[in-house]
């Protein structure tokens, strides 16, 4: 068996789609499928630091990655954090990404991950060229998204939704992170839509952090890390930690497209916030540490966003931490399930008065490792990776590779 997975971020870079495809990488690989990633070079801000440039991989070149999996990368077209300049990136990596893909010879199943979006048109591409089967693994509620965001603004559907939904009626599987929206794929006509949900990896969750050490006669520390763009609507929380004054220190970890706006937004209403530049590992431990209670947050005017959830909510659980939960839909149900948190409105009220009674019961922060347990339960990334590999070999018509019975209740889980 032979895998090909085109991809937006791999090894070295350190984010959602990388871990999630690290891990079923690895999974093939140990059913001894041969498995090409292609791939950009990877993107500087993306990377610890830590990471040489020469680690980044060299376009053009082909080079080995961990397990075993060949990395076939192609130019990194390097872009700021505006809209057009990540789109001009995407589409050109994923045009480059075709005859990359072609010329590393023809693969049994061809897999395209998505976002980035331009993606799925290459991954359709050269699954129609060779004549094998496509899987398109969406990760966001496309091209649902892209009204909500007023990508799309006309009546009649873009080039960009009309292309999305054609190859997803026409691909051979799509696999959605969330069940509502693999509900939505089946209503508009996918062929075959199965859940395979995002997590992290068992062996590799980060450590359980230090309990939170708040009392009332100290602010409580809020910490935000992520993505600063339009999704999170961030502006309810510096609006919230404005009305509660000096009984909350809020600290937003990370870059975006709306970071500029944010800070302007904080200093413009004149809300004490802490803002730094985003961290990897050790060091986003030390701020998981610092915090008393971490925040997950969409916000609440997008419809899409009822079939969505934040990647950053598994690791949070994980590290068991108390959650600010300002999320609604699908992701709110989960955090219900897994406890520790406290889902809220995008209202910066609503959140200011959780946090004042946090402040004031500092004992609500303390939330055990009941989170992390559902996490290991439910969202290991090993097995579900093992579900994704099942699905490629039955697609791929493949009975004779190693396998397993498909585990359908843990996907729902």
């Amino acid at each position: 068996m032979k895998v090909l997975l085109l991809t937006h971020s791999y090894d070295p870079e350190v984010t959602a789609p990388q871990r999630r495809w690290n891990a079923f990488v690895s999974v093939f690989r140990a059913r001894g499928w041969d498995v090409d990633v292609v791939v950009p070079v990877a993107h500087p801000e993306r990377t610890p630091a830590q990471v040489t440039a020469s680690e980044y991989g060299r376009a053009l070149r082909r080079e080995s990655g961990r397990h075993g999996e060949r990395i076939l990368r192609v130019p990194l077209v390097r872009h700021t954090e505006s809209r057009l300049s990540k789109l001009v990136s995407n589409v050109a990596s994923s045009v480059l990404a075709v005859p990359r893909a072609l010329l590393a010879g023809r693969a049994d199943v061809v897999v395209v991950t998505v976002p980035a979006l331009p993606n799925i048109a290459a991954g359709y591409a050269v699954s129609r060229l060779w004549r094998r089967p496509l899987i398109v693994d969406m990760r966001d509620a496309w091209p649902d998204l892209a009204r909500d965001a007023e990508v799309v603004t006309s009546d009649k559907p873009g080039v960009m939704e009309t292309v999305v939904a054609f190859v997803q009626r026409r691909a051979e599987a799509v696999v959605s992170v969330t069940s509502g929206f693999a509900e939505l794929l089946r209503e508009r006509g996918a062929r075959r839509v199965e859940v395979v949900p995002n997590g992290v990896l068992k062996n590799r969750m980060p450590p359980l952090v230090e309990p939170s050490s708040a009392t009332p006669e100290r602010p409580l520390r809020v910490l935000y890390l992520g993505n600063h763009g339009e999704s999170q609507g961030l502006e309810v929380l510096i609006d919230a930690a404005r009305a509660c004054g000096t009984d909350v220190h809020l600290r937003l970890v990370g870059t975006g497209t709306r970071k500029r706006a944010l800070l302007e937004h904080a200093g413009a209403t004149g809300a004490v916030v802490e803002f730094l530049d985003a961290t990897h590992d050790a060091q986003t431990l030390a701020q998981y540490d610092w915090a008393d209670t971490t925040v997950v947050s969409l916000r609440d005017d997008w419809p899409s966003f009822d079939w969505t959830i934040p990647s950053k909510t598994y690791e949070l659980l994980a590290v068991g931490k108390h959650i600010t939960a300002v999320v609604r839909g699908e992701a709110a149900e989960i955090l219900a399930e897994a406890g520790g948190a406290d889902v809220v409105p995008a209202d910066p009220d609503a959140i200011a008065a959780l946090w004042r009674d946090l402040h004031a019961r500092p004992e609500r922060l303390r939330v055990g490792d009941a989170g992390r347990q559902w996490v290991a339960r439910h969202r290991n990334l090993g097995p579900l990776g093992e579900d994704f590999a099942d699905l490629v070999q039955e697609i791929a018509g493949d009975s004779s590779a190693p396998g397993r019975r498909r585990a359908k209740t843990r996907n729902n889980g």
